[in-house]
């Protein structure tokens, strides 16, 4: 098998860099049209709910997408793959800008929802395997900063530029970033073979364990978005914050996840498990707070805090637990992720939409923290397993891989 071509240490956190902005934009982007619905709506003369379902017709697509696309693609060099990929991001919200029609609109969006299947399916792989294995950890973390930063930063910024200028100008300057990402692609990242990529593997494969996760994680990102996707009238009906304290606490909350995912990147080396549990524990913990206590203002603040670190720090522990236990090629353990995600994002969104018709906003915590709860049991149960079934013979090819890894990086 060719190896991969060695990489200086600048050039591999260029790349970092380079591709954790398109992660931010690519969240940026799927998400833009709820800051802009108001906007967009009347301009193609739609109702908001059709405007609405540019986004969740976005994470469908996603979900659909993002294992077969892998297997089309696993064997084309990822300088060449994230490249175009980029490349048609760009071009989907070029079109979008352009868009006469809401039909045409929701064609772009059907293009960069695919680009966004693809990113997400190796470029976690791609950017850690330049890095020797004991810091990919951290590396997986700075990478998920990006994305952890588009609803803090990018969908605000976003949706300030189109009330100012039209919101077509926020899909033309995402466009752009989409361009110098793809040029940034093109530049810094060498052409080699996918399987010759340092992370192209998992370190210690696992298919059981690894299914596991991904249940795990569709059950955990479901329960928070069981309420995070109605996290306002939950505000405004159960803790009864006035309307203009919205936009703060959604911005505490994302900035939370931020510095979630900042700290997990200081843990997921030493204690990979650690970092696993302990976001997943922190968000359940928040979540059946907030249905206890969720209409005293100052608590729920602080426990919707907890909830944003939680999901943001949880998200990133599961993309490094994939490079662990991936049982083959990590670009299609990456996109069994992304397709758990999503899932969890589509099933999460449409049971909060279904209780909050039926029963009203303060179920949503309740419900959302049962759901990650049973996703922390089954992740602590196998966590506890795989340390029962662990011997000491078992230790050494995962640091002999582990050792090769690194010399081969």
């Amino acid at each position: 098998m060719s190896m991969a071509p060695e990489v200086s240490l600048r050039r591999a956190r260029a790349v970092l860099v380079a591709l954790s902005l398109g992660a931010f934009a690519f969240i940026t982007t799927e998400l833009l049209p709820v800051g802009l619905l108001t906007h967009i709506a009347p301009d193609l003369d739609r109702s908001r709910s059709q405007v609405g379902l540019l986004v969740s017709g976005y994470a469908i697509v996603v979900v659909l997408a993002s294992v077969p696309l892998a297997r089309l693609t696993q064997r084309i060099p990822r300088r060449h793959l994230l490249g175009v990929t980029m490349l048609l991001f760009a071009a989907g919200n070029a079109t979008a800008a352009l868009a006469p029609t809401y039909a045409v609109l929701a064609g772009s969006r059907l293009v960069t929802a695919l680009a966004q299947a693809l990113f997400w399916s190796v470029a976690t792989a791609t950017v850690t395997g330049h890095f020797p294995v004991a810091v990919r950890g951290r590396v997986v973390a700075l990478f998920a900063a990006g994305a952890t930063l588009a609803p803090v930063l990018g969908v605000p910024l976003g949706t300030w530029l189109g009330q100012q200028a039209g919101w077509r100008v926020s899909f033309a300057a995402l466009a752009g970033v989409g361009l110098a990402t793809a040029a940034a692609v093109f530049v810094l990242l060498p052409s080699y073979p996918p399987a010759a990529g340092g992370a192209a593997r998992g370190t210690a494969p696992d298919g059981r364990r690894f299914l596991l996760l991904l249940v795990a994680t569709a059950l955990g990102i479901g329960g928070f978005m069981t309420l995070q996707t109605y996290v306002t009238p939950f505000l405004l009906d159960v803790s009864r914050f006035a309307d203009a304290m919205l936009a703060p606490l959604l911005f505490v909350s994302g900035a939370a996840g931020v510095v979630g995912t900042l700290a997990a990147s200081r843990t997921l080396d030493r204690w990979p498990m650690v970092s696993l549990l302990t976001p997943l524990s922190i968000g359940t913990a928040s979540l059946f707070g907030l249905y206890a206590l969720g209409a005293l203002q100052p608590g729920a603040a602080a426990l919707l805090a907890g909830i944003g670190l939680g999901y943001a720090a949880f998200g990133s522990a599961v993309q490094n637990r994939m490079l662990h236990l991936a049982p083959g090629s990590t670009d299609m353990a990456s996109a069994g992720v992304s397709t758990a995600f999503n899932a969890g994002i589509c099933g999460g969104s449409l049971l909060g939409g279904a209780l909050l018709s039926a029963s009203g906003a303060r179920p949503l915590a309740l419900v959302g923290g049962s759901l990650t709860l049973v996703a922390l049991a089954l992740l602590a149960v196998d966590t506890r397993r795989g340390h029962a079934g662990a011997a000491p013979a078992t230790a050494r090819p995962h640091t002999s891989v582990a050792a090769a890894q690194h010399a081969r990086s």
